[in-house]
């Protein structure tokens, strides 16, 4: 006999129970429904105002089948949904908001399991986190990227707009040709084509194990995305059955997996802030500082933009993201159980790779030790991150002067200014883009380069922010600051002129400028007027913790569980 959390409700007698039957058979659901079932919650993030996500009406039907066939009764519900191209300032600032959304919906309501329809970059750690706070049985579906880009012959992703872009601002793209290629990128459902954040959190989740196995790379079109999708509602009724939770599959030995994983893909740099608020929601002790060393001596095995040439869309016929897992077992824990109910070896072991020109073996890699580096330095005292697989290797050991933009506006004034003094040899630094400081740490640390350099062909120069960057963008940019600038970071305290070392090797990152000068330069310093004092914006602002941190609001740390405030009326 299953013990089902819902029977709180459905199996009440008196006016409580006659209410909760009732109006849910106004939908249509026979009375036979409500009894002895597994109720399982389609928490679906679709929206029009979400591209990405805008086929997830059509997922959920998919979801609702595998349901209905292992004996449970579907619901599906929406939740606050972020869409990472249309939301201002930064779809980032509200992460937190729509973990909320989605840890309140599930706990509130009667639900015994639930499957997490996820896609656009937030949606997915955002959904994870929520879920990982109530700790029901859990299963995440990933919707799935946008089939390859195709203009005049040529492949396009995501990543290709950054280019795009400079040789439009160059002169070498006429405004024509740069209106015909935005009609070519997305063509499809689904999110950005490349090994974007989007891209890396479907492989998230699925290294985490908290996916049923090729989840992270069936392209959105491709009607196998709906048989997992189905597949996927079957498995969520069979765990409420067994009981298995999140905090049951999603150990600190998952954790480094997917650390490990992550830099053999060439994940975006977004992935170390998801990932360590998803750890703090479970108590899973998880640093900055892992993710240096357990990713220091991964070798890059994917060769997908904007680490390399490929798509995603190549990617799944290449053998996806089980072929990349198969070639790192030496390095995984192997025995650890998944939500297949199998363990890592089991999912993976008859994967096979179909083309070595898209997935590497582990004896041959594109880049050796391409993880994600995590540098010190009075900088950042508490980090700051470089993806050297997006990098230039004549960057990595660097001594340059600083061209300093104050805040973002201040960069866009002056960045393509004639006289504005600055070499490839400078170091661009960009401040009060932090978690606080813009509100929400938007993705603006792979600043574009003045136009007076690009048109002389300049492509790359070394930029530092207390910002992100895109996953589909690359360059030799620091990132994610810590403590920031509008925290009171050293990051404040630089000024024009000011010399600044970089080594990724040796993990440094230093300003040339005595203790003395900073302090002097403190007492001068004072912080932007906050934007708001009033609601959600007021709360991220004061509770929101540093990037180095994951960037949750500190009193949602830790698992809430899923008993409700009140079980009466």
């Amino acid at each position: 006999m299953l013990n089902l959390r819902s029977e709180k409700w459905f199996a009440r007698k008196g006016k409580d129970g006659f209410i909760y039957r009732a109006w849910m058979k106004n939908q249509g659901i026979p009375d036979d429904e409500f009894t002895g079932k597994p109720v399982i919650g389609i928490c679906n993030t679709w929206s029009e105002l979400t591209p990405c996500n805008a086929h997830f009406r059509e997922l959920a039907e998919s979801v609702k089948r595998g349901v209905l066939e292992a004996g449970g009764l579907p619901v599906e519900f929406p939740v606050m949904s972020l869409g990472e191209t249309l939301i201002k300032p930064t779809a980032m600032l509200y992460r937190n908001l729509m973990s909320m959304t989605v840890e309140e919906s599930i706990r509130a309501n009667p639900l015994d399991g639930v499957v997490l329809l996820v896609g656009c970059d937030k949606t997915t750690p955002a959904s994870v986190m929520g879920a990982c706070s109530v700790n029901l049985p859990m299963i995440a579906v990933s919707g799935g990227a946008m089939l390859t880009g195709k203009h005049q012959g040529r492949n396009l992703g995501t990543s290709d707009l950054w280019r795009f872009d400079a040789e439009n601002k160059s002169g070498k793209l006429t405004a024509e040709e740069f209106r015909m290629i935005e009609g070519a990128m997305c063509r499809s459902r689904g999110h950005c084509a490349v090994m974007g954040t989007a891209s890396t959190m479907a492989c998230m989740i699925e290294a985490l194990g908290i996916t049923l196995p090729e989840n992270a790379a069936i392209p959105a079109a491709d009607s196998r995305r709906k048989v997992l999708a189905q597949l996927s509602g079957r498995r969520i009724v069979d765990m409420v059955k067994e009981d298995v939770k999140p905090s049951d599959i999603m150990t600190r030995e998952l954790f480094e997996n997917a650390v490990k994983i992550n830099a053999a893909i060439g994940g975006s740099t977004n992935f170390m802030i998801h990932l360590m608020a998803i750890a703090g929601r479970l108590g899973v002790p998880l640093t900055l500082r892992d993710f240096d060393h357990l990713a220091k001596d991964i070798p890059l095995l994917a060769n997908l933009e904007p680490s390399g040439k490929y798509f995603m869309e190549d990617f799944y016929y290449a053998g996806g993201l089980p072929a990349v897992i198969k070639e790192l077992l030496p390095h995984l824990h192997g025995t650890v159980r998944t939500v297949s109910g199998q363990t890592v070896v089991e999912n993976n072991q008859n994967a096979q790779c179909y083309n070595r020109d898209v997935i590497a073996s582990l004896d041959k890699p594109f880049q050796q030790k391409a993880g994600t580096a995590v540098v010190y330095g009075n900088l950042c005292k508490d980090g700051a991150v470089i993806k050297p697989s997006a990098a230039s290797p004549h960057l990595m050991k660097h001594r340059g002067q600083a061209v300093v933009f104050e805040t973002i506006e201040d960069y866009h004034e002056r960045i393509n200014d004639p006289d504005l003094d600055v070499t490839e040899d400078h170091i661009l630094v960009l401040k009060n883009v932090g978690p606080k400081g813009y509100p929400g740490m938007p993705e603006v640390g792979n600043m574009q380069l003045p136009a007076k350099l690009l048109q002389r062909g300049i492509t790359d120069m070394i930029r530092i922010s207390d910002g992100r960057m895109s996953g589909t963008a690359f360059g030799t940019t620091f990132l994610h600051v810590s403590p920031e600038s509008a925290a009171g970071g050293v990051l404040a305290l630089v000024r024009e002129g000011d010399w600044i070392e970089v080594d990724v090797e040796e993990r440094r990152l230093h300003l040339d400028v005595s203790d003395e000068e900073l302090e002097k330069r403190r007492e001068t310093w004072k912080p932007l007027p906050e934007p708001t004092d009033r609601g959600y914006v007021k709360m991220f602002l004061d509770y929101v913790q540093q990037a180095h941190k994951g960037m949750d609001l500190d009193f949602l740390q830790g698992s809430s569980g899923s008993e409700v405030t009140r079980d009466s009326h």
